[in-house]
């Protein structure tokens, strides 16, 4: 990249939901809805580092009020981190958004983010891509007769949520009656889908990319880059035997802060046999290339009863909360600063959507 490109100041938008317990009562919304939501510190701390490069930044509520914000601000980029408000595939409706005034955004785009938070679907395109995946029936109604690939313990949760909602101790069930009342909890409560999979007793692991085709040309460290353009950071292993949910990744051990009661461990890098590590790393990488992923992801994986690695989902929009969010924890662990984190996931965007070009 040239010193010009790097001189050119931006109108960069940060655009994002912020947490807000007063919206939730509002709307009648369970205690850990949107909790991927950011805080405003975070925002904060994205704005300086954005505007410590150069460029000029405003936050921008990712709300009814956002395409009026837009067309007020006119900014030269937009970076993503908004969740959405609510309704179906709603980490898709801002890029939407920003896809019809023709403004370039971070992140995935409209069809990506909206197949990974249905986590359904992701499944069905992983299978039907020849990635593992544990054996899974969706619920709609409650009512429907029991898949006969699945076999007890079961495990539910909602099948178009993130950040572990909907996922507390009672979520691994061993009897079809336990399964239809939890079952019915999920549709009630979330108003979708429940997502039912076989239990997967081992490991949990995360494995986190950045980058693409042409990441070394649009790269503010070209170094970080293997030959096909992505960089894999070192795998983050969740040690969940004491956390709030004993062996259970659940909202409550997310909310806890890193060291705090409740928390579970993360290890990074974590120390695994060479053979399970390249294998996390490629079902990893295919996962975020057959869903057009773009720029940055996090993959969860989980191994189940014969120590395999099973794909759990995909996150195209990962939190980015320093020292607390694992696509964080993953690059401090290797001596990525969380500076440079944040500004390449922006030129990442700036070069696919030609700005470094202009």
């Amino acid at each position: 990249m040239s010193d010009k490109q790097l001189k050119r100041k931006w109108r960069v938008a940060i655009l994002a939901n912020i947490k807000d317990k007063k919206l939730l009562h509002s709307l009648d919304l369970p205690s850990d809805a949107y909790g991927e939501f950011e805080s405003m510190d975070t925002v904060r701390l994205m704005q300086d580092i954005i505007e410590s490069d150069g460029h000029e930044t405003k936050l921008l509520l990712a709300n009814k009020s956002l395409p009026h914000a837009l067309e007020e601000y006119q900014p030269d980029i937009c970076f993503n981190d908004a969740g959405g408000l609510q309704g179906d595939a709603r980490e898709a409706q801002t890029p939407a958004i920003l896809e019809m005034m023709g403004l370039p955004y971070t992140h995935s785009r409209i069809l990506t983010n909206a197949m990974a938070l249905d986590k359904t679907l992701t499944k069905r395109i992983w299978r039907d891509h020849g990635l593992p995946i544990a054996s899974f029936q969706e619920f709609v109604t409650g009512e429907e007769s029991i898949s006969p690939e699945l076999d007890f313990p079961l495990f539910v949760k909602p099948a178009r949520e993130g950040s572990g909602m909907g996922i507390d101790n009672n979520s691994i069930v061993i009897t079809e009656s336990k399964l239809r009342e939890r079952v019915k909890f999920i549709l009630a409560t979330y108003k979708q889908p429940a997502l039912v999979e076989t239990f997967l007793p081992g490991n949990e692991y995360t494995v986190g990319q950045i980058g693409g085709p042409c990441a070394r040309r649009f790269s503010r460290h070209p170094e970080w880059y293997n030959t096909d353009g992505f960089h894999q950071m070192p795998i983050l292993e969740l040690d969940t035997i004491k956390a709030a949910t004993p062996g259970i990744y659940s909202y409550a051990a997310k909310a806890e802060l890193p060291g705090e009661a409740g928390a579970p461990e993360y290890i990074c890098p974590t120390v695994i046999e060479p053979d399970l590590e390249r294998e996390l790393l490629h079902i990893g990488l295919q996962a975020h290339i057959t869903l057009d992923a773009l720029d940055i992801s996090r993959v969860d994986i989980r191994l189940d009863a014969d120590d395999k690695p099973q794909l759990m989902e995909i996150n195209p929009l990962p939190g980015l909360t320093p020292g607390y969010s694992d696509i964080c924890i993953q690059a401090a662990a290797e001596g990525i600063r969380y500076e440079d984190l944040i500004l390449e996931i922006l030129y990442l965007a700036a070069g696919r959507w030609g700005l470094l070009d202009a």
